[in-house]
């Protein structure tokens, strides 16, 4: 058994892999089509999930089932049947139900929303799985490929995180794979955590004139968003917070009864992450006793409801460890240059769970991923070179047999 990837990708059975990869490129490129016109709005992968179950059937992968909470598994036994590399890439996408998800093609380019993020990365997996089985690739780890539940915004990478806690394979996760985003020298070994909130103060309200002076939670909001504008938070490590989304009050003339925003906080360290957001809940009860000091209370007092709506644990993968040193050789084997970084994607749980994780991409080109205009190249030699250094990370780190 080896981890080398200049040994694996000599050897005659990888090299009869590649060719696998390059015979079935237009089959790739329909399953992704395919894929991407089965609408995934976020909470609402059903559908997608139901195809995707039969195409890992139709693979000849084991145990392939729809977890408790809606991730598609299926299981390519290695020798050992042990640890268990996780090769995985989300159903989800950021589209609400009801858009419009024909592909468009234009040469090489498609043109649909969500058929980069992450639909290209079901795909890849798919091919991956008949390349292994075309050249008879045996590895000493069991590889579990996912399809994932819940990695875009609100989803709160619940599929993953369900896959890490609920899942009767959690116990043998050794290493995780998430194959997700474009550019193949991408390779992300940090995961940025985020805390979000719904912030709701909320008060007696009253008329405008007939209240006036009454305490009105919209000063509270305000002097909440001021203090929160002048939190000092580091470049290094890369940390951000944003008040994003805002609603309340019911007409012109009234003190609103409630008013709400929704806070987004993100660093790529845990510590920083949590002194932020230890900041941020002293300014919201400094408000309320702000305005509950400043107003009349005699009709009730300003009070507030924090509700966490997102909770995305920050995390590293050591460079040290095979995952990423597979990671590194692959990405150089096919003529790229590694380029680390930090993202919020599915790997954030299993590094905060101190299981070596990455994000790979799955390669090609393309670009205006959550928009309308989302679109991807699947000219054949760019996708090749990505899907290749894909596949060989993937058997570099599950170990490759060479007997």
């Amino acid at each position: 058994m080896t981890n080398d990837t200049g040994l694996i990708r000599s050897h005659p059975r990888f090299e009869k892999a590649e060719a696998a990869l390059r015979a079935g490129h237009d089959r790739f490129v329909e399953e992704l089509i395919t894929l991407t016109e089965i609408p995934a709005p976020p909470f609402k992968e059903e559908k997608r999930a139901a195809a995707y179950e039969e195409m890992f059937r139709a693979l000849g992968l084991e145990d392939v089932q729809r977890d408790g909470i809606g991730n598609v598994t299926g299981l390519r036994r290695g020798r050992g049947n042990g640890p268990i590399v996780v090769a995985a890439s989300h159903l989800d996408t950021v589209f609400p139900e009801g858009t419009d998800v024909k592909v468009r093609r234009e040469g090489t380019k498609l043109f649909a929303p969500g058929v980069g993020d992450d639909t290209r990365g079901l795909a890849t997996l798919l091919a991956f799985v008949r390349a292994l089985d075309a050249a008879g690739i045996e590895t000493e780890q069991d590889i579990l490929f996912v399809g994932d539940v819940g990695e875009e915004g609100k989803g709160d990478l619940r599929g993953i995180r369900y896959l890490f806690t609920e899942n009767p394979y959690r116990e043998r996760i050794a290493s995780f794979f998430t194959f997700d985003g474009i550019e193949t020298q991408d390779l992300v070994t940090a995961g940025v955590g985020s805390y979000r909130y719904k912030v709701a103060f909320k008060g007696p309200g009253g008329h405008s004139l007939g209240a006036f002076g009454t305490v009105n939670p919209a000063y509270a909001l305000g002097t909440f968003l001021v203090g929160m504008s002048k939190i000092e938070v580091p470049g290094d490590p890369r940390s951000s917070y944003c008040a994003s989304t805002f609603s309340g009050g019911t007409s012109v003339n009234a003190i609103p009864e409630e008013v709400w925003t929704e806070i987004d906080l993100r660093s790529e360290s845990a510590e920083v992450l949590d002194r932020v957001d230890a900041e941020v809940k002293a300014l919201i009860e400094e408000a309320v006793k702000g305005e509950n000091a400043r107003g009349d209370t005699s009709n009730g007092v300003i009070t507030v409801e924090l509700t966490q709506i997102g909770n995305r644990p920050a995390g590293k993968t050591p460079h040290n460890t095979t995952i990423v040193e597979a990671s590194i050789a692959a990405i150089k084997a096919y003529g790229f240059e590694p380029e680390f970084s930090a993202s919020s994607t599915d790997a954030n749980i299993p590094m905060s769970l101190g299981v070596p994780a990455v994000k790979f991409s799955h390669g090609g080109a393309g670009g205006r991923a959550h928009s309308l205009e989302e679109w991807i190249d699947v000219e054949p030699e760019l996708s090749l070179r990505g899907q290749s250094a894909g596949l060989l990370a993937l058997v570099a780190t599950a170990g490759f047999v060479e007997g």
